[in-house]
């Protein structure tokens, strides 16, 4: 089994962005989040031969995809020819205006408007229905289905990142640990092929963009998680309240998923 930690989580793949495992960190109690289990990437539509190989390998037994119905209509993803995985999607949309398709007002996209779209996009998160509901299946996943999970939705890292910042929030890790993993996504070795898959579109409607405002499109801040976490603080008083009262994730949840996923 292919194995990473913190300090190199991505796996090497010529058509997938932000592959990686996202395990390995300290957690509840002295223990650690397994590796080997936790995957996270962007969606698989230009995967090459060589990457369903390492999806193959890398075992996993359920796929948490947070794109909607257009994404997955228009982006399909590649599979091996062997790949026998569950795939759990939502039957509509995810997200109204997702960045890499453009939209949201034809606007000149300064840094500052791209930041704002991005807070946006993070501000939304905590009521949208879709992402309610996804986010509580991904935990149902987790709980109840052995093997490897992956979650990803386009460019892994908005959708997919607070999914996987709740997930290490219940396993007790340290929210400094949970923004730092957060932002690896800034690390990733792939950020061309996610402009070769996004770019096009972008510049299609908003016109050239600037580097710092593609930094901003593209990658992710602090302040984007932070964003999501004071809305769900303010509006449920915790994140442990929105979780079990909005996602299903109680007390007994929370054991299994310790019991499960922690060594």
């Amino acid at each position: 089994m292919i194995r990473h930690t913190p300090a190199d989580p991505f796996i090497p793949t010529e058509g997938i962005h932000n592959l990686r495992d996202y395990g390995g960190y300290a957690a509840a109690d002295g223990a650690r989040v397994k590796t080997g289990l936790l995957f996270r990437s962007g969606q698989h539509m230009e995967a090459s031969d060589g990457d369903l190989e390492t999806i193959r390998a890398l075992d996993i037994r359920t796929i948490i995809d947070l794109r909607g119905t257009s994404e997955r209509t228009n982006l399909p993803c590649r599979r091996h020819e062997a790949f026998d995985a569950h795939v759990i999607a939502y039957d509509g949309e995810t997200s109204n205006s997702p960045p890499h398709e453009g939209g949201g007002g034809k606007v000149e996209m300064t840094p500052q408007k791209a930041r704002e779209r991005m807070l946006a996009v993070y501000t939304r998160m905590p009521v949208n229905p879709a992402m309610i509901d996804m986010f509580a299946r991904y935990f149902k996943s987790l709980s109840d289905r052995d093997g490897g999970n992956l979650v990803h939705c386009f460019a892994g890292k908005d959708r997919t990142g607070i999914a996987a910042s709740l997930l290490l929030h219940v396993l007790g890790v340290h929210k400094d640990d949970i923004v730092a993993e957060f932002l690896r996504t800034n690390d990733a070795p792939t950020q061309h092929i996610l402009e070769r898959q996004s770019l096009p579109r972008m510049e299609a409607h908003y016109g050239k963009i600037e580097p710092d405002a593609l930094r901003n499109l593209m990658g992710v801040l602090p302040e984007y998680i932070e964003t999501y976490w004071n809305e769900v603080t303010r509006d449920h008083g915790s994140i442990d309240a929105y979780l079990a009262q909005r996602l299903g994730v109680d007390e007994t949840r929370k054991a299994r998923l310790r019991e499960r996923l922690l060594t």
